[in-house]
């Protein structure tokens, strides 16, 4: 009886064992691909998901608009949703706020988006007669 007994526990012991360190593998993986996937943000990015309190991905599936976040769509989207959940229409706070705070997320990629391509295409100023001729 005791000869059995102990070949459960240790059976146990075995498959709680194989369970955690395939847990512990699947995290590591997942904290590896999440390391990748920021690894290539700017760190204006991660100011702007620090200060919004979510990443953009997270934005624009709040505000249901796709990864080209089209202005106008992205403001139709924002008023409905922020009307839908006022408290007088049996929304709460928390739903408006987090979608106040994807729309705001988005605005500040879109405002560094456009940052970007202004500096990108920075017109060349014209060279002066005088140093050209040096």
């Amino acid at each position: 009886m005791a000869k059995y007994l102990a070949q459960i526990i240790a059976l146990g012991a075995q498959a709680v064992g194989r369970a955690f360190a395939r847990a512990v593998r699947q995290e590591i993986n997942a904290s590896q691909q999440a390391a990748a996937r920021m690894g290539h943000n700017r760190p204006e990015r991660a100011a702007a998901n620090a200060k919004a309190g979510m990443t953009l991905e997270e934005a624009l599936q709040i505000l249901n608009v796709g990864s080209k976040m089209d202005p106008v769509e992205v403001e139709k989207n924002y008023k409905h949703l922020f009307e839908v959940n006022d408290r007088s229409k049996g929304g709460t706070l928390y739903l408006q706020s987090k979608v106040f705070r994807a729309m705001e997320r988005i605005q500040e990629e879109l405002k560094m988006n456009e940052q970007d391509t202004s500096v990108k295409y920075k017109p060349v100023e014209k060279v002066n007669k005088q140093t050209s001729r040096l």
